[in-house]
């Protein structure tokens, strides 16, 4: 059985989606584990597939939510604010998810696949530093004989265009300028593409994708976040510049309009990792799966357009 975590997420729900889409896993071998109420009416539909479902928290997991499961679909905790303040290691996201593996182990799973993130195996990206910290643990755990793995390092979303062009408000943002700390290209990759990209890689039994570390991204295209900006212009009818600054004007900006400390000197670093080129993925992986399914990948422009009407 399997064992998905954060499937009322973004990812976690695309990959499940994808999963009963294209009847990928019979749903009687899915449990899916949640921190929200088991019993809340969302969850209905999933029951009367004939999937389990089970309580599951990042801040104490417990064995008893993967008894039974032999892999763990592990997608990385959403509470970033572990990470702030130069998190030390094991201090930083990576503790929630070294304790969910550690209880999974005891449980009897023997494979994980991991969701990591789209940037450079020497990133100095703050964002990235859970990721990495995860990575060689289960690299370790491995080495011990005690785990098989699989690590996605999933695309940075199309939907997430807003949080890296300066926290852009869709909605109601009328800056003629936004200021950043650097700029680089960036594979956009749509979530639900990486939703079917990941579900057809835990559905393959294979055995070609353990102990193997990869990128789901759409290396078809790339797009800076000045372009980005271009295409923001372009649908409001209005130019967006790009302003180029230091990393402590950039904190100092953004704290004035209404961000914390700790949130943006966080953020910051992603700047860096982008003007290395960190996130232009050359890997075709993503494409080749997409393609057995007769899908062509979601290109950034049209994301960018559906946000903005």
């Amino acid at each position: 059985m399997l064992a998905l975590t954060s499937c009322t997420g973004k990812l976690g729900g695309a990959t499940l989606d994808a999963i009963l889409k294209h009847n990928l896993i019979p749903p009687s071998q899915l449990v899916m584990c949640t921190s929200s109420d088991t019993t809340s009416p969302k969850f209905s539909t999933y029951k009367s597939l004939g999937i389990q479902v089970r309580s599951f928290d990042f801040d104490s997991p417990s064995p008893s939510a993967f008894q039974g499961c032999t892999k763990l679909y592990l997608v990385s905790t959403p509470n970033i604010a572990m990470d702030f303040n130069n998190a030390p290691p094991g201090q930083g996201r990576e503790k929630a998810h070294i304790e969910a593996i550690k209880a999974a182990i005891s449980a009897g799973v023997k494979e994980i696949v991991y969701t990591s993130l789209a940037f450079g195996s020497e990133s100095g990206a703050g964002v990235m530093q859970a990721h990495l910290r995860t990575e060689a643990f289960l690299k370790d755990l491995k080495a011990e004989g005690k785990i098989e793995y699989t690590i996605i390092r999933e695309g940075l979303y199309n939907e997430s265009w807003p949080l890296y062009l300066g926290y852009y408000d869709p909605k109601k943002d009328e800056r003629g300028e936004i200021v950043l700390v650097g700029d680089g290209e960036i594979s956009w990759t749509a979530i639900s593409d990486l939703g079917l990209g990941t579900a057809l890689v835990l559905a393959d039994e294979s055995g070609k994708w353990r102990g193997k570390t990869f990128y789901l991204s759409n290396s078809r295209e790339s797009k800076s976040l000045k372009e980005i900006a271009g295409l923001v212009g372009q649908a409001k009818g209005k130019e967006l510049g790009v302003k180029i600054v230091s990393r402590e004007e950039y904190v100092q900006h953004y704290m004035q309009n209404g961000k914390e400390a700790p949130s943006v000197e966080w953020w910051s670093t992603t700047y860096g990792a982008l003007e290395k080129g960190e996130c232009e993925i050359e890997d075709d992986t993503l494409i080749e799966l997409l393609k057995s399914k007769g899908v062509e990948p979601k290109p950034v422009e049209e994301t960018v357009r559906e946000m903005l009407s």
